[in-house]
């Protein structure tokens, strides 16, 4: 069923990124090919999945939920585009391929990055059925604050302030919380928002959320060095060679391991207290630290 579910959502996201990519005019061909490439050429697709599944669960016909989970994936395809550039992570492969700046130029990724999170923003506010202009403006919000200084942005800000620095676990986890929880957390909360679900509701999914968020984190830092470059599809232990603070390097890959196991036991029992059916849910967050990509 969780198989089925990833496969689903992931074709009906590339389908609406694809549509959305192909209705651009030509007058930049190779931005747009950019564009396009670093936006479709795969991945796991854990935010929008996200969003259609909460969504799904909390009775939002997946029209609905459709460009709220696009928009999120241009918001992490733009982030991945800038941070293997060689100011950044200085990366040459993502996902097995070349990324987009040797794929293109160094001036097109950057380029390409920053109109893919135009382009969220663009599909956050198109007129929709259903949707009132409130929830539009929360949404916006919502996806500005966690893509922006108080989430993804402060986070890799936090990271590149810390590497070749020893950290504490307070400060690794503060800057994963943002770097890499915030947009997950932000994709359960544009589901929530669609939904007009309960204070209630909202709390327990939140709660969720951020451990799941902190829990895919610490088992990408485990990947990073347990698993080949070949099943990565990125260089294994790139983040080791960089000298970054991560999970296995500060707390020892079996601690880390179990730090893992324990997060996603608490977002378990966050969805125990909701009064819906949460087996694809739970199913989701347990493959989340078995999974090898």
């Amino acid at each position: 069923m969780l198989a089925q579910a990833i496969e689903l959502y992931q074709q009906r996201v590339d389908i609406v990124l694809k549509n959305k990519l192909e209705q651009l005019d030509d007058c930049a061909p190779e931005l747009k090919d950019a564009m396009t490439y670093g936006a479709l050429m795969g991945g796991k697709r854990i935010r929008p999945f996200l969003v259609y599944a909460i969504g799904q669960m909390l009775k939002v016909p997946l029209e609905k939920l459709d460009n709220a989970a696009a928009a999120i994936e241009c918001i992490h395809a733009y982030s991945l585009i800038h941070d293997d550039l060689p100011a950044m992570d200085d990366d040459d492969l993502r996902r097995g391929k070349p990324t987009v700046h040797i794929a293109f130029n160094e001036a097109q990724a950057i380029l390409a990055g920053d109109a893919l999170q135009s382009l969220a923003f663009e599909l956050m506010t198109e007129s929709q059925a259903d949707t009132s202009p409130t929830q539009q403006l929360h949404m916006v919000k919502v996806l500005a604050k966690a893509a922006g200084y108080q989430g993804m942005c402060g986070g890799q800000a936090i990271d590149l302030a810390a590497t070749n620095k020893a950290i504490d676990l307070a400060q690794l986890t503060q800057l994963h919380n943002k770097k890499t929880g915030a947009l997950i957390s932000c994709a359960v909360e544009l589901a929530i928002i669609l939904a007009d679900a309960s204070p209630v509701e909202r709390a327990h999914l939140a709660q969720f959320s951020h451990a799941l968020g902190l829990a895919f984190q610490v088992q990408d830092d485990i990947l990073d060095v347990t698993v080949s470059t070949q099943e990565l599809g990125k260089p294994q232990g790139s983040d080791e060679q960089a000298n970054k603070s991560t999970f296995p390097k500060l707390l020892g890959l079996a601690a880390a391991q179990a730090q893992a196991t324990e997060l996603v036991q608490q977002a378990l029992s966050a969805l125990e207290e909701l009064p819906y059916n949460t087996q694809l849910i739970a199913d989701f967050a347990r493959y989340i630290i078995t999974r090898r990509l």
